[in-house]
C-alpha cells in the first residue's frame, strides 16, 4: 500500500489478500478519509482491459443513429449524446451488466461483432465478480455479512471526453457524487482530467493516470449505509489537454427493492441512524427532480428531520 496526504490510496489487493485485519484497516481508512482508493493486482488481466477499450473506442465511434439505439431501461442507462451542459461529453449505458441477456441486448442495439460481443461479455463477467469482491470485503471490514450485495444490480457507464486545445480548462463533467454505492473505474491510460475532492481541505486532487490500476469510488448509497462513516467522494472531470478520453464506470447500485438502511452493526446509542430508509430507486428519483447531484441530496433524509 502506498499513499500520501496529497495523492488517494493504492491498495495492493494481492498483498492484502490474506492478510484480513491489515485489509479491514486500509480498506476502512480510505472509504473514511477519502471515499475512494486506486486497486492494483484486481484479477482483471492488462489484455482484457486493453482489449474492452478498444471495444468501446470503435462503438463510440459508430454513427450517431446507431448509438442512440442505446435505449434506456432507467434513467441514465442509455446513450447521452453532447448537450449544452455537457458538450464535451457523451456515453453508452448498460443495465445490469451482470445479466447475459442483457449484455447481449446491449451488443445487438450497436450491431457488435462476434468478437466486440465475446469481449464485453468477458469484461462485464470480470468486473462483476471484482465488485462482488470489493463490496465483501468492504463490508467484511465493518463487520457485516460479506453477500449482502449479491443481488444488487450493477450498471455501465461507459464515456467518452472530445477534447480539444480549445476547450482546455473547460469542464467535461460538472462536480458530483455517484449515487450508488460504489463505482469500479477503467479511468483512460493517457489522457488525464479526473480529479476527487479532498475531505480534509476541500481542494481537488488531480487522478492522474496509471495503467493497469482501477478506481474504486463511494457514492451516496454508501455513506447511507455506513450511518455516515464513508465518504461519498465528490469528483470531476476537467480539460486539461486536446485528445479522446475514454474511460468505463461500473457502478453497484442499491437492491432493485429493499429499502437501503444502516445495518445493526452499524447503529449504537452513541451513533443513532442518521438516515431513514430508503429504496435506490426512490433515492435516484430524489436526486433528479431536486436537482442534487453532489451529495445533498441525503440532508433530505436525515433520521433527526424526519423525527420532528
Amino acid at each position: 500500500m502506498a499513499s500520501s496526504s496529497s495523492s488517494v490510496p493504492v491498495i495492493d489487493l494481492e498483498e492484502v489478500a490474506w492478510e484480513s485485519q491489515k485489509r479491514q484497516k486500509l480498506i476502512i481508512e480510505a472509504c473514511e478519509e477519502w471515499g475512494c482508493f486506486r486497486i492494483i493486482n484486481h484479477g482483471i488481466s492488462a489484455a482484457l482491459m486493453q482489449e474492452m477499450k478498444s471495444v468501446v473506442r470503435a462503438l463510440l465511434d459508430l454513427p450517431i443513429e446507431i448509438k442512440r439505439r442505446n435505449s434506456e431501461v432507467i434513467a441514465g442507462s442509455g446513450y447521452v449524446p453532447p448537450s449544452i451542459k455537457n458538450p464535451l461529453y457523451e456515453g453508452f449505458g448498460l443495465y445490469d451488466f451482470a445479466s447475459t441477456q442483457a449484455v447481449a441486448t446491449f451488443c445487438t442495439q450497436l450491431h457488435a461483432s462476434p468478437h466486440q460481443r465475446d469481449t464485453i461479455m468477458r469484461y462485464s463477467q470480470a468486473v462483476h465478480r471484482l465488485t462482488m469482491e470489493i463490496g465483501s470485503m468492504i463490508s467484511e471490514s465493518m463487520g457485516v455479512a460479506s453477500n449482502l450485495f449479491a443481488e444488487w444490480p450493477c450498471q455501465f457507464r461507459i464515456n467518452k471526453y472530445s477534447f480539444t486545445a480549445e476547450t482546455v480548462g473547460s469542464p467535461g463533467v460538472q462536480i458530483h457524487t455517484d449515487s450508488g454505492f460504489l463505482t469500479i473505474l477503467q479511468d483512460d491510460e493517457n489522457v488525464g482530467g479526473l480529479e476527487v475532492m479532498d475531505k480534509k481541505s476541500g481542494e481537488f486532487v488531480p487522478i492522474d493516470p496509471m495503467p493497469g490500476a482501477l478506481l474504486v469510488n463511494l457514492g451516496d448509497i454508501a455513506t447511507l449505509w455506513s450511518n455516515g462513516r464513508f465518504y461519498n467522494v465528490k469528483h470531476r472531470v476537467q480539460c486539461k489537454e486536446a485528445g479522446t478520453r475514454v474511460s468505463i464506470a461500473a457502478f453497484l447500485l442499491g437492491p432493485k427493492e429493499a429499502a437501503v438502511e444502516a445495518p445493526p452493526e452499524l447503529v449504537a446509542a452513541e451513533h443513532r441512524r442518521l438516515y431513514v430508509p430508503i429504496t435506490f430507486e426512490d433515492y435516484r428519483k430524489l436526486r433528479l427532480s431536486t436537482g442534487f447531484r453532489a451529495g445533498e441530496a441525503l440532508s433530505l433524509l436525515s433520521s433527526s428531520a424526519s423525527s420532528r
